[in-house]
């Protein structure tokens, strides 16, 4: 039988906690103003972002590697993404909007803004 070492509880407790705990931008949210939350990841519907994950309209992203900027509320993603038979890798911007109630997205050359769905509206 091993010996659970001092070494090896220490990173069990550092990193027990963050399993399965909510994301900063978890939720899921509008594509436009009179789309269907409770559709997720198609054209008319809704995006969700849950544990890490970008779930887009026929895609999903690991957002890693994530940077804080310094004086926004706003945070630097790597995004593994993968969909149609493609794998791929990009830099994203997720800041919250000045409201609250809502999230900007920012990849290279483009910009969105998403409005979250509302409790029962998913």
């Amino acid at each position: 039988m091993r010996k659970i070492t001092t070494f090896h509880w220490a990173v069990f407790c550092l990193i027990f906690p963050m399993i399965g705990q909510a994301g900063p931008y978890d939720g899921v949210y509008k594509q436009t103003a009179n789309a269907e939350c409770a559709l997720v990841g198609v054209d008319g519907g809704s995006l969700k972002i849950a544990e890490g994950i970008f779930y887009g309209v026929e895609v999903e992203c690991r957002m890693t590697s994530p940077v804080d900027i310094n004086d926004m509320d706003a945070t630097i993603y790597t995004m593994e993404c993968s969909g149609e038979g493609q794998s791929w890798n990009e830099r994203a911007i997720m800041m919250a909007d000045s409201a609250g109630d809502g999230i900007y997205m920012i990849w290279d050359g483009y910009a969105f803004r998403y409005d979250l769905c509302e409790e029962g509206e998913y």
